[in-house]
């Protein structure tokens, strides 16, 4: 806790809420400004859920452009170097934003985030040839990476401790309809128009967000945190670090690509790069689950790698095994933004916070029994409607989890460090989920089922039967990884 300790509005006891701006409002102030629509928050709180709303439209529909845009440009082999490029150019990027923040304030790294975002969909939507198209991913992936972590610290700054769990039911709130109208939206235009207009339209949409957000924080949340003591230089050694992670993640998204011996190298020399980097940028203690803020971020990877590498799966298993179109697939997934966002909302309750651990531990194994129960479906007496309600119970558990990990985090950091826990926290995420899509993508190979790159182009052309075995490979083991999160979450809460 800082030195200055703002007082509860309510209770008037000591909170750990940030020195800034929380400190400079007095009670009655702080109790005249509501919830996160009260008139203090309302432009701010709508224009940062904008942005999230923007990423979540961009991640649901330009997915669903990405396989007609790979034919047109003769790039099908280079396919999964267009969700590779993101990935790995966003794992840097959350690291420095995390330190441009820290010392400068989250300003500068969301503006220029949001600016890179947009120019990255413009790249890949005028782009002649695949390679250009991949280098649009990446920059793309720069902007994502520099807002979502600058995002945190807004939150971190910008709220009371109080209105942080509600903020994060709303940004969990606004994938809703992204992943409901994002694929038919994206569809329609790729079919009628062209996939160019779905990469050409989105940039569009950041007008609103720019205008309505960065005013609100350049009130509320900007400068460094304490403006006396003068910015810190840059570490030089952590930025080194994410480059390291960066490439060993390229390295790893390569050789799970290889169906050969040579893969061996570029796998050996990913691990080399990535253990020191994951390291020396994860706080000390995260691989061994120790409790409070290492337990939170581990916590928030093992939630996302298994979920999102089971989730991988599930449209191929549907289009290959019981015959669905790629649409009714993918639709019936849709329910689980809804869910999602209402596990959110239920974490966001005052009441349940002394509960928080519990409610943590209880969606984890929501998790693990919607990944489990998925492969059921391979049996032909088995509707397909089973999946579509086991997955929503796993997407309420994760709406409870992930919101839950970022709450805790930013309450076990000190304002000075919210920066560099959020971008701990997003690669973790992120990191996660190469690994196991990874190892979830050589079982299913292994298995005769083909690549990871492999399923996105079966889905896209509707494919052909795979081996059953080879999709229970990728889920009993994610199940398996689900299980160990819900004991990681019991360890969340520092003793």
């Amino acid at each position: 806790m800082s030195a200055l300790e703002p007082r509860d509005a309510d209770t008037g006891t000591a909170t750990d809420e940030p020195p800034i701006p929380a400190s400079a409002l007095s009670s009655t102030a702080l109790a005249e400004t509501g919830g996160v629509l009260g008139r203090s928050y309302r432009a701010l709180s709508i224009g940062i859920v904008s942005v999230v709303f923007l990423i979540a439209f961009e991640a649901t529909a330009v997915g669903t452009a990405m396989p007609v845009a790979a034919r047109e440009l003769d790039g099908i082999p280079l396919y999964a170097f267009a969700f590779s490029a993101y990935f790995t150019t966003s794992l840097f990027a959350m690291v420095l934003s995390g330190q441009w923040a820290d010392r400068r304030g989250p300003l500068g790294p969301l503006a220029a985030g949001i600016s890179a975002f947009g120019v990255g969909l413009l790249l890949s939507g005028t782009a002649g040839t695949m390679w250009l198209f991949v280098a649009g991913r990446a920059v793309q992936g720069l902007g994502g990476g520099l807002v979502i972590v600058a995002l945190y610290v807004v939150i971190s700054r910008a709220y009371p401790e109080r209105l942080r769990p509600s903020i994060m039911a709303a940004f969990a709130a606004s994938w809703v309809i992204p992943s409901v109208v994002g694929p038919l939206a994206s569809g329609t235009v790729t079919e009628h128009l062209g996939w160019r207009w779905v990469f050409i339209g989105i940039p569009v949409l950041v007008v609103f967000p720019l205008a309505l957000a960065l005013p609100a924080i350049r009130r509320r949340a900007s400068g460094p945190p304490d403006p006396s003591a003068g910015a810190e230089p840059y570490d030089r050694r952590r930025i080194l670090l994410a480059l390291g992670i960066s490439l060993g993640a390229g390295l790893l998204q390569y050789a799970g690509q290889q169906r050969n011996w040579f893969a061996l190298l570029p796998a050996a020399a990913g691990f080399a790069l990535l253990v020191p980097a994951v390291r020396g940028l994860l706080p000390p203690g995260t691989g061994r689950a120790a409790r409070g803020l290492p337990s939170v971020v581990l916590l928030r990877g093992v939630a996302a790698g298994s979920f999102i590498a089971a989730e991988s799966f599930v449209p191929l298993m549907l289009v290959t095994e019981r015959g669905l179109s790629p649409t009714l697939a993918g639709l019936s997934l849709a329910a689980g933004g809804g869910t999602w966002a209402l596990g959110s909302f239920v974490q966001s309750r005052p009441r349940l916070e002394p509960y928080r651990e519990r409610l943590m531990v209880g969606g984890m194994v929501l998790v693990a029994a919607a990944i489990a129960a998925a492969p059921s479906v391979l049996i032909d007496a088995v509707p397909v409607w089973t999946l579509a309600v086991a997955w929503a119970f796993g997407c309420f558990g994760m709406g409870m989890v992930i919101a839950s990990t970022s709450v805790l985090l930013l309450k076990l950091s000190a304002p000075e460090e919210a920066g560099a826990n959020s971008a701990a926290l997003q690669i973790s995420d992120g990191l996660s989920n190469v690994l196991l899509l990874a190892a979830g993508g050589a079982a299913f190979a292994a298995l005769g089922g083909g690549t990871v790159g492999a399923v996105h182009e079966a889905v896209a052309a509707g494919g052909s039967g795979s081996h059953p075995g080879a999709f229970a490979a990728v889920f009993l083991p994610m199940a398996g990884v689900a299980l160990v999160g819900a004991w990681v979450a019991s360890r969340v809460r520092a003793q």
